[in-house]
């Protein structure tokens, strides 16, 4: 199909010069690290600097306070094991169970080891997604550590930050955000959610690559933290051998480990530069999403997302009736060159930069055969 119909933004996102400019910058590192000379790492650190440099702008961190992960759950882990000795024990660790499953799995498994207890606010029967009024309900002073998600990647609800950072404040927890399925779509800035800590991907709205997460710490919370996961780049000189000299690195570097990630972040490069340079991207997803809520209304199918774009990402899910076998659904619409996934009966459809309306078309016509 020369002109696919791309719906799949929740899950790797795209931009009209992708492939060409992912290539051209794969082909540089491999100048850089096959060249048969010692200048490999000083170039591709500084290369990978340029990476943390846009990240940073991107949600206004400070200096110092941002550095790059393999993934969110080893970034969410590194923050948790850097926590002061006994910060969590006898308190409770809360979450949506919305939230992106493998943090949950990380979490569930860390529980009994530091002697946490954790809390999974539920989603009321016959909905979609948390309420925010029940996470805060569930929010007491004993809840030591509280993990949000900007947005679900099962429902694309937007949770109210400033509320659930407040609640948070007034009850004396740390509160981190799970920017994934939101950043790059929806505005995010630090100086306007001051969270304690932050963790994401560049995978998504953001049209990068595999293996290029963030960890952004705030600054008086990283002097407290040892992270358990340390290694050579968790120190000020990665390059030092002396054993019994290691010290961890004054800022967010110290969240580091083994050998970084470095061609994931410079993979993602072209990606993040391209997104710096754009506007309108919010309002273009509008305008679609739009157009998908109302030809959903039409065919009579069930909204599984806020109706209120205020309170929603970039996606817009669908409940599908039981009796729609929804692989072969997403199989059906494949082979019209419609890109769409499910988790079970919930239908995922994130347009991005390079959908349009004709595509919008074509995918409710293919569901109008299909459903």
């Amino acid at each position: 199909m020369t002109d696919p119909a791309y719906f799949l933004y929740h899950s790797i996102g795209q931009y009209p010069e992708k492939l060409a400019d992912m290539a051209a910058a794969f082909a540089e590192f491999s100048d850089l690290w096959g060249a048969v000379d010692d200048a490999q790492w000083p170039r591709a650190l500084t290369a990978r600097a340029e990476f943390l440099s846009l990240w940073s702008d991107l949600i206004n961190a400070p200096d110092g306070t941002l550095t790059s992960a393999e993934n969110v759950t080893t970034a969410l882990y590194s923050i948790i094991g850097g926590l002061p000795e006994g910060r969590l024990r006898g308190k409770k660790v809360l979450i949506a169970a919305d939230c992106f499953p493998s943090l949950h799995f990380l979490l569930n498994g860390l529980a009994a080891r530091m002697g946490f207890t954790l809390h999974t606010v539920p989603i009321r029967t016959r909905e979609f997604w948390v309420r925010d009024e029940d996470m805060i309900a569930a929010w007491g002073p004993d809840v030591g550590l509280a993990l949000l998600t900007m947005v679900t990647s099962t429902s694309s609800h937007r949770c109210d930050l400033n509320a659930l950072l407040a609640q948070g404040r007034a009850m004396g927890s740390l509160v981190g955000v799970d920017l994934t399925q939101g950043i790059g779509i929806v505005p995010f800035s630090l100086q306007e959610v001051p969270a304690d800590f932050v963790v994401s991907t560049t995978l998504k709205w953001l049209c990068g690559t595999p293996g290029a997460g963030i960890i952004q710490v705030r600054e008086e919370l990283i002097d407290q933290c040892t992270p358990e996961l340390r290694g050579w780049f968790s120190q000020d000189n990665p390059f030092s051998w002396d054993l019994d000299a290691f010290s961890y690195a004054p800022d967010a570097r110290r969240f580091e480990h083994g050998t970084p990630s470095v061609l994931a972040c410079i993979g993602s490069v072209p990606a993040m530069r391209w997104h710096a340079q754009q506007e309108g991207l919010l309002a273009h997803n509008r305008t679609l999403t739009k157009a998908i809520i109302e030809r959903a209304d039409a065919m009579g199918l069930t909204l599984a997302s806020p109706r209120d774009a205020a309170h929603r990402g970039g996606s817009i899910m669908l409940k599908l009736a039981d009796t729609v076998a929804s692989g072969a659904l997403v199989d059906s619409l494949r082979a019209k060159g419609v890109h769409v996934d499910a988790r079970g009966q919930i239908l995922r459809l994130s347009p991005g930069i390079v959908t349009n309306f004709d595509h919008v078309d074509r995918l409710f016509a293919g569901l109008a055969t299909a459903v």
